[in-house]
């Protein structure tokens, strides 16, 4: 049965090997939705991106283009920003959708977010008519994440054809085993507690931290406002109390928090939030959207969350 005629979300991963594979895999899948009428959007890296672009010739103009580097840099914001903007975007039509979320280049560090992501797209999506096609490079990502994408994707593509994948697995639990501990600040960073009656003075600590790290003006405020968010939600729900941690890496200003809080949901900060909702769940949503990248280590005892900027 053609994909394209499943009314329940399906969720492939494209394994290949080189260019020639990545436009046979992607460019007919693409081609077979514009056939059956279904709204169609690519995001993958740039290079990726135009090569996509110039085996549809007319056609790229009848799908939604978006370089991945860019729209899913952080990978918390791709569910919200990109897959499900896109699918709320069309009520009552079936979508389908490329999304490349991890190449060659992204780093250790960013992984883990990564595969989360990867995994939680399948609890995102339950019960919605869509078909999100992943590619992965088996010639230049690790090995290691290749073997997590059989986890969480529960069908594969290769050069051979299409199979169930046997290592499929509970969305939830398989992301939870990339809920890892983030290491200690360096000894360096600047630090400021955080409780309620001294938000102001972290608004202010952070704003000075961010023009000291060179920071253009708009950014600063970016930065700002994503720490008030967090250390708002420490107040509330974390415990009441905290810790903020602050300090540069190369190209990035790196801020910390870790409070005593527990994030239970591991969609947190992951799915839109209706204009019309009650107060609430839209402050790590934020958080995603203004950040060029953020981890997340949750347990029962306290939670840490690290967000990056590029300088």
């Amino acid at each position: 049965m053609s994909v394209a005629t499943v009314e329940h979300f399906v969720h492939p991963a494209l394994l290949y090997r080189d260019d020639q594979e990545y436009v046979a895999g992607t460019v007919p899948y693409i081609r077979e939705g514009l056939a059956a009428g279904e709204p169609v959007a690519v995001a993958v890296p740039g290079r990726n991106l135009a090569l996509i672009r110039d085996a549809l010739g007319l056609d790229a103009e009848r799908v939604l283009l978006r370089d991945m580097a860019v729209a899913g840099r952080n990978p918390g914001r791709i569910i919200p920003t990109v897959l499900l903007a896109f699918a709320q975007a069309h009520p009552g039509r079936r979508v389908r959708l490329i999304g490349e979320p991890i190449w060659a280049g992204r780093s250790d560090t960013e992984y883990p977010a990564c595969a989360q992501h990867e995994a939680l797209i399948n609890a995102a999506f339950t019960g919605r008519a869509a078909t999100i096609l992943c590619p992965y490079n088996t010639d230049l990502l690790d090995p290691l994440w290749i073997e997590d994408a059989y986890r969480t994707h529960p069908v594969m593509i290769d050069a051979n054809g299409r199979f169930d994948s046997v290592h499929y697995d509970d969305p939830v639990a398989v992301a939870a085993t990339f809920n890892l501990p983030l290491p200690d600040p360096p000894a360096t960073a600047a630090t400021i507690a955080v409780d309620f009656y001294g938000l102001g003075a972290v608004r202010r600590f952070a704003a000075g931290q961010a023009r000291q790290a060179g920071l253009d003006p708009a950014r600063v405020e970016d930065f700002t406002l994503a720490v008030n968010e967090l250390v708002t939600n420490t107040v509330r729900y974390g415990g009441g109390s905290g810790r903020l941690a602050v300090w540069t890496d190369d190209d990035r200003l790196i801020c910390q928090l870790t409070d005593r809080g527990h994030l239970s949901d591991p969609l947190a900060g992951r799915l839109p939030v209706a204009p019309d909702a009650p107060t609430g769940g839209r402050g790590l949503l934020l958080v995603h959207r203004l950040c060029d990248f953020v981890r997340v280590h949750t347990t029962p005892a306290g939670t840490t969350i690290r967000l990056h900027l590029h300088r």
